[in-house]
């Protein structure tokens, strides 16, 4: 059902996508932005471009979770501003994944995830100084960079957490704005992940069976992670991912 690499046990394949599932709801509930640990450690046991394809029935299940919980808090007007520029940069993704072979996109998907990583760590340390942007430029750079980075590596997540945040947004419109924009983006590339090869029948289903699994990392991400300290938790998980990028870059 999934093919992994030689070297990976299916074993402990299928465990690394489990725990990838439950951080896959974690995110979408909980602690927006550290999904990307989810991207790292699925293409980590299978080849990269097949990995892109296999984690997008995860995230469209743990957006219609987050979604269904949070579904009156989204901000539409923010949403029209960045849904069009993302839908050309998901265009553009398109066309790229055409040209890109699998061990490409790992070393893709690691800079990637290097870029956001680093990202987050400026973005942690200055949001509170960070002015509220204006101008209509920003919406667009921030949603069309999104869209071919969603593309590509369903990686864009830190991206429209910064806009967010310096949007100033509270919780609950962050959260519920954040899962009405994926939902609808993550929908849009079905049909597209499909046409490239990067989602089969096959590959559905095993996806699809996960979601029990990340709708669970959802509820965690809604009433059990208010206890942990949030600071040690997202430290540990940005090494976990610098180590994964690491790792796909090298591979």
């Amino acid at each position: 059902m999934v093919e992994f690499l030689p070297s990976v046990d299916p074993v402990a394949g299928w465990i690394v996508l489990a725990v990838a599932g439950l951080i896959v709801g974690i995110t979408k509930t909980g602690i927006p932005g550290i999904g990307i640990l989810a991207v790292v450690s699925i293409a980590s046991v299978m080849d990269p471009r097949a990995s892109v394809g296999f984690l997008l029935p995860m995230l469209i299940a743990g957006d219609v979770f987050a979604v269904i919980y949070y579904r009156r808090h989204a901000v539409w007007s923010h949403l029209l501003r960045l849904m069009p520029p993302a839908l050309v940069g998901i265009g553009v993704g398109y066309v790229l994944l055409g040209h890109i072979e699998g061990a490409q996109l790992g070393r893709i998907i690691g800079w990637i995830v290097l870029v956001l990583v680093g990202l987050d760590l400026w973005r942690s340390r200055t949001s509170d100084q960070l002015p509220v942007p204006t101008h209509p430029a920003f919406a667009i750079a921030i949603g069309a960079v999104a869209g071919v980075t969603t593309m590509l590596a369903n990686a864009a997540g830190p991206l429209i957490v910064f806009y967010f945040i310096a949007m100033r947004f509270e919780k609950e419109k962050f959260v519920g704005t954040v899962a009405w924009y994926f939902l609808v983006l993550n929908c849009v590339k079905v049909p597209l992940f499909w046409d490239r090869g990067m989602i089969t029948a096959s590959s559905a289903r095993a996806g699809a069976l996960l979601a029990l699994v990340v709708w669970a990392g959802a509820v965690a991400g809604v009433f059990a992670l208010k206890s942990i300290p949030q600071h040690w938790f997202v430290s540990v998980v940005r090494l976990l991912v610098l180590a994964g990028a690491v790792k796909l870059i090298a591979s």
